[in-house]
Parts: structure tokens; sequence; C-alpha cells
């Protein structure tokens, strides 16, 4: 398996669709891992630019929700609460008492059960949107393929951000 220099592994040039979905989410979220490394608490907290609060430490909280609300919520079907309390769009929000330590082990939680509950599943099988996600979507049901590719370009985007978020810090860039 080809990796880049940071470690992550290279998806596949040639697989199987599903194959080639599970490697690219997991090359994204190896890239949230990587933007985060190094980095202590406060380093973790500070934002960009203003008025933006965004953080690293926002970002790895936000994801571990995105992570629970499509696979636990979504997919299963999961009567779950949110990862840190308050909302899907407030998980951005910081705590005094919440480190990015113990950020990244939540997420990292939420990776591997969402890996639990779609293995062996069909990429046709559905998952079931609130009334308020299926108002953007237009249907009540996605399958697991549609929640994927979101899944992807969600941790697309944000890595985006963290890029950003990332040289700010420290100057510390990359792919």
């Amino acid at each position: 398996m080809t990796t880049t220099p940071d470690g992550r592994p290279v998806p596949p040039a040639h697989a199987g669709e599903r194959a080639m979905l599970e490697a690219w989410l997991d090359f994204h979220r190896g890239t949230l891992a990587v933007k985060c490394a190094g980095l202590n608490d406060d380093q973790a907290r500070q934002a960009a630019v203003a008025p933006s609060s965004m953080t690293l430490l926002g970002l790895v909280q936000h994801m571990a929700e995105v992570e629970r609300n499509w696979f636990q919520r979504v997919f299963a079907g999961q009567n779950v609460p949110t990862v840190f309390g308050g909302t899907v769009t407030g998980s951005f929000a910081l705590q005094p008492d919440r480190g990015l330590d113990e950020a990244m082990a939540v997420w990292q939680a939420e990776v591997t059960r969402g890996r639990e509950l779609i293995a062996g599943a069909s990429l046709d099988d559905p998952g079931r949107l609130s009334e308020r996600e299926a108002a953007y979507v237009g249907d009540r049901e996605v399958s697991l393929r549609w929640i994927m590719v979101h899944m992807i370009e969600e941790y697309a985007r944000h890595n985006g951000h963290a890029d950003l978020l990332r040289e700010r810090i420290d100057g510390v860039t990359g792919y």
C-alpha cells in the first residue's frame, strides 16, 4: 500500500465502488488527524481570522457529531444523543474543560462505531432522514452510497478549513 509522506494511505487507483468509497473516506479522516497532530490545546483553540470562531478543536468535535448523525442516527436508525450536548451545528463550540486529546478520542470512537454499523451493509441499503434533512434532499431515504459520498464531501470541505487553520497556527502546510 502506498502512503503519503505523513503516513495516510493513498486510495487505490483501481478498486470496486465500496472499497473506493471507504478508502477515500478513510483518507479524509486521516487528513483531519494529521492536521491536528502535534498541537497543544491552546493551538487547537486558535481561530484563523476574525470574525470566524472556527478552530481545529471545534472541527474535530463537529466531525464526531457528523459521524454519529449519519451512521448512527440516519443509517442505523438509532436514537442517540448528540456527542457533546447541544446541537449538530453547535458542535463547533468550545468548552474550557475539553481538550484536543479528549475530542480526538471521542471522534475516533465515533469513526469506529460508524465502521461497525456499515460493515457488511449494501451500498443500496437505506437510511432515514429527519423531516428537516429530507426537505433539503427531497426524499426521506438516502442510500448508504449517498451517505458515504456526503461524508467524503463533508470531510473534504472541512479539511480545507483545517489546512488554513493549521497554516495560521504554525505554518505547517500539506496536501
